[in-house]
């Protein structure tokens, strides 16, 4: 199989990660969800990815449709459509399911997949953080980690408009 084709594989429906988080879980896997919305993929996404992949056996990433992205950062956004972030978050080894989702929260992906783990950034306090209370009731746990200071699409963004001709 290509390189291309073992990424493409990663990139899931919602109704294939179901059945796969079933057999996963009843291999007593333990699954490790955090979502996004990952538009210009950088060092401090690749950190906090990386450090949410070894805290299980399995990283699962929701990422925000673009119309999400619209909905919650603003008509200019995302400046890399769904099918590109979702590539680019699957060719990295340590993830092991991309899935795109449309709502503008990843709730109901969340109590579908009732992951072990569920991980954001420390910029969210945990009561801020969506599907935090139903993975606690499941008996999962909550981690924030803490984001590479300096990174930021906004701030790519704002140093590429800022840069000089």
């Amino acid at each position: 199989m290509s390189n291309t084709q073992i990424i493409q594989n990663k990139i899931l429906s919602a109704a294939c990660l179901k059945k796969e988080v079933r057999r996963w879980k009843s291999e007593n896997k333990k699954i490790v969800f955090t979502n996004g919305c990952f538009d210009i993929l950088h060092v401090g996404h690749v950190d906090y990815l990386s450090k949410a992949a070894e805290l299980g056996n399995l990283l699962i990433i929701g990422l925000n449709s673009d119309s999400s992205v619209r909905r919650i950062k603003g008509e200019k956004r995302p400046i890399n459509e769904e099918q590109s972030r979702a590539f680019l978050l699957a060719s990295l080894f340590f993830v092991d399911a991309v899935v795109v989702f449309e709502e503008d929260t990843p709730i109901e992906l969340i109590k579908t997949i009732m992951p072990d783990i569920l991980v954001k950034g420390n910029d969210y306090s945990e009561d801020e953080i969506v599907g935090s209370k139903e993975v606690k009731a499941n008996g999962g746990k909550i981690v924030t980690f803490e984001l590479v200071k300096g990174f930021s699409t906004t701030a790519i963004e704002n140093k590429i408009k800022n840069a000089p001709i």
